[in-house]
């Protein structure tokens, strides 16, 4: 079966879910949109316009997967000056210019944006928003309207709110608060039940239907009007019959001015930065851990946002709580995002007046409910388990966006996590002196089964992750990838969770996907998103890496001893012909089989002299020999090799198998011996396996494949070469 047809047939598989999770979505997405259109003093209708438009454009061209666009909270403020000081009609023009600009940073490939935001700071940010959406909507939910300044005053006035709960004497508002207590009642104990028949249908649906029951009761059972108070019901949707002979026509007469384009710059600035932050944010959110493409997001959402301007809507932005509202759903395509649009579309031209049953208290507890979640305890708690680091740019973050606002709040965080690593890394030399300089080195080996090998240097953090990412972002998700941070000074929590999120892709769709050199870095807390930094004597005892854990896992499976210690004392190693111009510095992470008589450990040790002296690390197993067998190094044909022969090193030819003169280099000084060790049965096995560098010192084998740091299965085949080669070998050997 094709790929095309595959990615056809989990569409339609999903299509019923996305469908629905589109209706919930456009239930939110109603009362929203009006709110935030009347809150920028533009007409209620252009909050749905803006809704419909972004849903259908950025569906169809966006590159994300289960984000919601429509008009966003981070705008209204802007979007308040620009009609205030520009009016109405040029307000559309500065709208559908911010559009093309959005278009053009989209080309300019702008969407790594993304990327130089540390994912502490973006929690925070989440945290916040879930706060503001809570505060701001729970008020409602209880039928109490309260105007405040801030964000922070309506999360202030949540106890006045339910003390004035009890004192209500409008029936109205009695009922209206009853409701919205009802819905969130439903919101948290509906997940709990375990009955498959009630589970067909989500808990916001059981809310619609429940209250739009609620006043069909009223009207036909008891023949009574809708008891709730008329400002908590749905109101401003417009006759379908008068949208279109009500176009604006947008003014571009202010074009030239200064106040024209400050308006532009602005809405521009907040819709990118408030759309690449929730595009991030709700990439988290994604069960399925898709990458989405911000640059050709930003298209689609210039795009949209221009012809949203032209139909009188306003700026199309991806908003991070309809968008959680998707993923709760199980919104997993942007179909989702498409049908949100449709039924927005039906809900104008079919229902207006049906509409107008459904209590906003019972919109509003969905919403409470999606804010809770964003700014849950749970969340603090597991940002305070990453480190206590984190916490601190968690709160910086959280605090300035209630205070201040959305980009203050991030760049806020920015600057927190920066100050931090310097002072973590004690100087701001490693960040300034290597921040231009390329740190991340891909190539694919050519030898075994053809891994992506990436090597990483100096730093790495959210201020150079882009680097890392775009290397990555070329491998497809069913390659083998090692990842190698030996000479990374430091590496933080973005790139360590980000890191996490890569293995879990690589692993759904086949792939393996390994991090390897971290073993020598600290870190202060046994999370594995924890940021790592290189020690000069690390306790490898406590805060195992993955790897380590992985090792030592290994360990248990196949008896063998795991000591994660350096060890100074290699003389062991000190009659092989390898290590001889190889100063040894330790040996870590040792695995010792003392049934077999061999061990597989890392290895550190230097090559070259003075400024051209480099420090190398790898993986190697070490085999003792029962019998005493000829020196020798077998090592594969290569042009290194050829400068050996040209420099006088004799490759032993062996005559009767030519193949493997040819792909092998053989040296060694008892070349008779060499000749009677290696018989058809060890030429054979050679042929017949994975190329690895093997060298004999009469007693003892070493073999290893890279010189770098192996991954875990890496090392699970060097293990089974090595013990297969020894039983060959001793099948053979002959005392001289």
């Amino acid at each position: 079966m094709s790929s095309k047809s595959e990615k056809t047939q989990g569409f339609l598989k999903h299509l019923p879910r996305n469908i629905f999770s589109g209706f919930v979505v456009s239930l939110i997405a109603l009362p929203l949109g009006l709110g935030l259109a009347m809150a920028s003093e533009a007409p209620p209708i252009a909050g749905i316009i803006t809704a419909v438009v972004g849903g259908i454009v950025v569906s169809l061209l966006g590159g994300s997967y289960v984000t919601i666009t429509g008009p966003g909270n981070g705008l209204v403020g802007v979007l308040l000056v620009a009609i205030t000081v520009l009016g109405l009609e040029s307000a559309y023009a500065a709208i559908i210019c911010s559009g093309a600009l959005l278009v053009a940073l989209g080309f300019l490939r702008m969407g790594k944006l993304s990327d130089f935001f540390p994912s502490s700071a973006i929690q925070g940010m989440l945290a916040a928003i879930g706060l503001i959406i809570l505060g701001k909507q729970f008020h409602i939910m209880l039928g109490n309207r309260i105007q405040r300044e801030t964000s922070i005053d309506y999360i202030l006035e949540i106890p006045s709110t339910i003390k004035a709960l009890f004192s209500l004497t409008d029936p109205g508002l009695i009922y209206a608060a009853a409701i919205g207590i009802l819905s969130l009642i439903i919101m948290v104990v509906y997940p709990k039940l375990r009955n498959k028949y009630l589970q067909l249908i989500p808990a916001p649906m059981w809310i619609v239907i429940l209250s739009v029951g609620f006043s069909y009761y009223f009207e036909i059972v008891l023949g009574q009007p809708n008891p709730i108070h008329p400002d908590y019901l749905i109101s401003g949707i417009p006759d379908p019959a008068e949208l279109l002979t009500q176009l604006p026509v947008p003014d571009f007469g202010q074009v030239s001015t200064l106040a024209f384009w400050s308006s532009v710059l602005a809405l521009t600035l907040i819709a990118s930065i408030e759309s690449l932050l929730s595009i991030k944010a709700i990439d988290k959110l994604d069960p399925e851990k898709r990458r989405s493409n911000t640059n050709r997001d930003l298209k689609a959402l210039g795009l949209a946002t221009v012809g949203s301007g032209f139909l009188g809507g306003l700026n199309v932005v991806t908003v991070i709580a309809r968008s959680s509202v998707n993923v709760n759903q199980g919104g997993s395509n942007r179909s989702s995002n498409f049908f949100h649009a449709i039924f927005l579309t039906l809900f104008i031209l079919l229902f207006s007046t049906q509409l107008a049953r459904i209590p906003l208290p019972a919109l509003m507890a969905i919403l409470v409910f999606t804010g809770y979640k964003l700014a849950s305890p749970d969340i603090v708690k597991h940002i305070f388990s990453i480190g206590k680091e984190q916490l601190l740019i968690f709160f910086v973050t959280l605090i300035m966006t209630l205070k201040i606002g959305l980009i203050v709040g991030i760049l806020s965080g920015v600057v927190t996590t920066m100050f931090i690593h310097m002072i973590i890394n004690k100087g701001v030399g490693l960040f300034f002196r290597n921040i231009l300089k390329p740190n991340v080195l891909m190539y694919r080996e050519t030898s075994g089964e053809g891994i992506y090998y990436v090597s990483v240097k100096h730093f790495c953090s959210f201020m150079n992750y882009n680097k890392l990412k775009s290397k990555l972002e070329a491998i497809n998700e069913d390659q083998d990838v090692v990842i190698d941070f030996s000479f990374c000074q430091f590496v933080d929590h973005t790139v360590m969770e980000n890191l996490n999120n890569y293995q879990d892709l690589f692993a759904k769709r086949g792939g393996h996907f390994e991090v390897i050199g971290l073993d020598m870095h600290g870190a202060d807390s046994e999370h594995p998103f924890a940021l790592r930094r290189l020690l000069p004597m690390p306790n490898l005892l406590s805060n195992f890496t993955r790897r380590q854990s992985a090792l030592q896992e290994l360990a248990a499976d196949f008896d063998l001893a795991y000591n994660p210690d350096r060890i100074k004392e290699v003389g062991f190693l000190g009659g092989f012909h390898f290590f001889r111009t190889k100063p040894i510095n330790y040996i870590f992470n040792q695995l010792v089989n003392e049934e077999m008589g061999s061990d597989v450990f890392d290895i550190e040790f230097s090559e070259g002299a003075f400024i051209a002296k480099e420090v190398i690390r790898t993986t190697m197993m070490h085999i003792k020999l029962e019998t005493e067998i000829p020196t020798f190094t077998l090592d594969r044909e290569g042009l290194l090799e050829r400068l050996y022969s040209l420099a006088g090193f004799r490759d032993i030819p062996i005559d009767e198998h030519p193949d493997f003169s040819k792909r092998f280099y053989l040296m060694g000084d008892d070349e008779e011996s060499i000749h009677q060790l290696f018989d058809t049965d060890l030429i054979h096995f050679f042929e017949s396996n994975p190329y690895f560098h093997v060298e004999s010192d009469g007693r003892a084998l070493i073999v290893f494949g890279k010189e770098r740091l192996g991954s875990l299965k890496e090392i699970k085949a060097l293990l089974d070469f090595g013990h297969r080669l020894k039983q060959v070998i001793q099948n053979n050997a002959k005392v001289p």
